[in-house]
């Protein structure tokens, strides 16, 4: 096929030798299956930030990294500069995230390099060497669904051991090979330490692996992994085999029924009084 713009400085550079198809376009990133030397791998060509539907919020911008204070400013700013500034931090984080899992374990595409916005990393193949499906296009029945969910509760682990939150995992950034799930798509990788919404994006993580899962298995739907990994997290309890039961125990202070009452009771009072002020008013 014809070589798209962006990969061509790739070949120029030795980089990539021919571009064979386009293998999927997504919310930010188009991929393509390309030829090195004799390895046949993929080239994930990120889109402009105007192109993309998924939005650099702060909350998946918190805690990252930049080289220097003067970048920082004009990020900030948003000046051209800090523009160019915001892409490659949004693109480098994808390149950092695959290499500081794949050496936790995680089963992550193998990166090789980020260079001008193309990130170069492994093709993941099913059995036949044909480029593996998503979860999404897998056909699951209870028990493979129940086993693949387990897997992925392990690969969640692991990642949040390293530090790492998908932030937007889902049924359609999961590849299946025939070793089982592997996880892909990381730009809006969230770092467990520095971030305030971390629990909130694991539990978001889980909870829609839990959902797609649900479908074959419906148990999973009222699970709460989500909770009950975090809660071993941040009493440094999690490791790799924690056994985990999707339940999580209620507080066990009995409420505080006579604090609930008073604060009934001061709504209340401040309602009259807001009332009472505007009957004299009027």
């Amino acid at each position: 096929m014809k070589t798209p713009k962006r990969i061509q400085p790739l070949i120029e550079e030795g980089l990539v030798d021919e571009v064979l198809r386009q293998l999927r376009s997504g919310k930010e990133a188009t991929v393509y299956v390309v030829r090195c030397g004799d390895e046949i791998r993929c080239a994930k060509v990120y889109k402009e930030a105007t192109q993309r539907s998924f939005h650099q919020a702060v909350a998946y911008q918190e805690g990252r990294r930049v080289k220097n204070s003067r970048q920082a400013r004009a990020m900030e700013k948003g000046s051209r500069y800090g523009r160019k500034m915001a892409e490659e931090v949004w693109q480098n984080a994808e390149v950092d995230a695959l290499y500081r899992l794949a050496s936790a374990g995680v089963r992550v595409p193998a990166p090789y390099i980020c260079f001008e916005g193309v990130l170069l990393m492994e093709l993941v193949t099913d059995a036949d060497g044909n480029a593996a499906p998503r979860l999404s296009d897998v056909e699951l029945d209870r028990e493979g669904a129940l086993s693949l969910h387990a897997m992925l509760l392990r690969q969640v682990v692991l990642m949040l051991r390293a530090g790492v939150i998908h932030g937007d995992l889902s049924e359609y950034n999961i590849l299946v090979d025939a070793n089982g799930p592997v996880i892909i798509d990381l730009p809006q990788a969230i770092d467990a330490a520095s971030s305030s919404v971390a629990l909130a994006m694991l539990e978001r993580d889980v909870s829609c692996l839990s959902g797609f899962f649900g479908n074959f298995a419906p148990e999973l739907l009222s699970s709460q992994y989500g909770k009950e990994i975090w809660n071993l997290f941040q009493a440094g309890l999690l490791t790799p085999d924690s056994p985990l039961t999707g339940q999580v125990a209620a507080p066990e202070r009995p409420a505080d029924v006579e604090a609930v009452i008073r604060e009934i009771e001061l709504a209340r009072q401040e309602e009259e009084h807001a009332a009472y002020s505007m009957a004299k008013l009027g």
